[in-house]
């Protein structure tokens, strides 16, 4: 055999340069596995615009702020012998606030995907302490009584389904649509109530039959606010400045309550146009979730293409050395963009059959691909070590996208595990070694 054919042998029976030409082909596919990734972005994203379409036209997430009891008042300033008036507005939170409310979920079909949305039962009740304008330094004869109002704060107002009527001291006061002041929350309803300087405590209560979508949330004016609520959803997400004291989640609902103090948060009772808070920050309530969609489980799932292109080729790679069955780098390629294919075929069918149906026909159908390739290629033991060995590593990946909260673990304990069977079973492999034997 020549210097020349000697080379060319060499080349084509080297173990290092077909392990280098196998990791080549790992990261060129490492292309089209983005553009899976680019994909299953796509299709979550049509599907926000559909869950903002739909929620737009029934009503969004809802946070409700209120009542606050508004008093306007004059400032009187004198500069340079001139004297110039204007009026701002003192506001006053509830001394007691009770909130109850049922939440009834539904969901609804747009083409292909599903929007969560809810009507909202809210019942709200409790009372006002006689303002106090000599804590705040407000003259009594710069405050317009008759121009009091309450405001109470609503996200989205086209989830109002009905008259909302408040009940102030016996007297049954119309909602009116907008804020009279926006320093404290920008969208809401209003009506003006009628005090007196020797006005005293006040009970208040009112209804509101409110539509809206994924979550809904309150803001703690009171100096005691007393949440409840409840719904037939089963898998909530309590989010927000603080979570329930109780709570209890079935496969039938849950049930959840809050009890929140002013101590808890960082604005006060009573305070003027001339300060400013943030009093959303203190906003709490609950999302209604599905737990983790199907978009986010073919992404999570996609992250592990690496890991299956790796140890699939070298599957077929240990095959080549231990019996020396040539497998040529096209096949490889065409091995590959097999695994890849099955996350358009995940996220494809997950659309109309479930996330888990869809998982287990595309897993099936690359495994029977792949072992078939596989037999037809080498040997038919080969071809069902192949195809048990993906079983395993389909089944692994599987059982991790079902664990939200050990995902993390179980799958790190299970890559080492993987990891140390490799090297057990490809400790006497003799690496040096030509892949065919030098022919004489």
């Amino acid at each position: 055999m020549n210097t020349l054919q000697e080379a060319t042998h060499w080349i084509k029976n080297s173990i290092t340069i077909k392990m280098a030409t196998i990791g080549f082909l790992a990261l060129v596919l490492l292309i089209p596995a983005s553009m899976v990734q680019d994909i299953i972005k796509e299709r979550s994203q049509s599907h926000n615009e559909v869950v903002k379409e739909v929620t737009g036209k029934w009503g969004t997430s809802q946070i409700i702020a209120g009542p606050i009891l508004t008093i306007p008042y004059k400032i009187i300033e004198i500069e340079n012998g001139k004297t110039t008036e204007r009026i701002t507005h003192a506001h006053f939170l509830p001394e007691k606030l009770i909130i109850s409310g049922i939440i009834n979920p539904e969901i609804r079909n747009r083409s292909i995907y599903k929007v969560i949305l809810y009507n909202a039962n809210i019942k709200v009740s409790g009372n006002f302490d006689k303002p106090n304008l000599e804590a705040l330094n407000i003259p009594s004869e710069n405050v317009q009584w008759e121009e009091a109002f309450i405001t109470v704060g609503i996200t989205d107002l086209r989830g109002i389904r009905r008259t909302v009527e408040i009940d102030w001291d016996g007297k049954k006061l119309q909602g009116n649509p907008g804020v009279l002041d926006k320093k404290i929350v920008n969208s809401g309803i209003n009506t003006k109530v009628a005090l007196q300087p020797d006005s005293g405590s006040s009970q208040f209560s009112f209804a509101i039959d409110l539509n809206g979508s994924e979550n809904i949330s309150f803001v703690p004016f009171g100096k005691e606010t007393h949440v409840t609520m409840e719904s037939k959803w089963n898998s909530p997400g309590f989010q927000g400045a603080f979570l329930p004291e109780k709570r209890e989640v079935t496969k039938d609902g849950f049930n959840a309550e809050w009890n929140v103090l002013q101590l808890n948060r960082n604005y006060p009772q009573q305070w003027t146009n001339l300060d400013d808070h943030e009093v959303t920050e203190s906003a709490f309530g609950v999302d209604l979730i599905f737990p983790i969609d199907h978009y986010q489980k073919s992404t999570r799932s996609s992250k592990y293409a690496v890991m299956f292109i790796f140890l699939t080729f070298l599957a077929f790679f240990v095959n080549e050395v231990i019996n020396k069955a040539r497998i040529h780098p096209v096949q490889y390629l065409l091995i590959g963009l097999s695994l890849i294919i099955f996350y358009t075929l995940l996220v494809s069918l997950s659309e109309y059959i479930g996330f888990n149906w869809a998982y287990l026909s595309a897993s099936m159908a690359t495994i029977a691909l792949i072992a078939g390739y596989a037999m037809s290629i080498t040997k038919r033991k080969v071809g069902i070590i192949i195809g048990l060995i993906l079983v395993l590593l389909y089944g692994f990946l599987f059982v991790l996208l079902q664990l939200e909260d050990y995902s993390l673990m179980f799958g790190s304990i299970g890559l080492f595990v993987i990891l140390g069977g490799i090297m057990v079973a490809s400790r006497k492999v003799d690496w040096y070694a030509p892949l065919n034997k030098k022919k004489e």
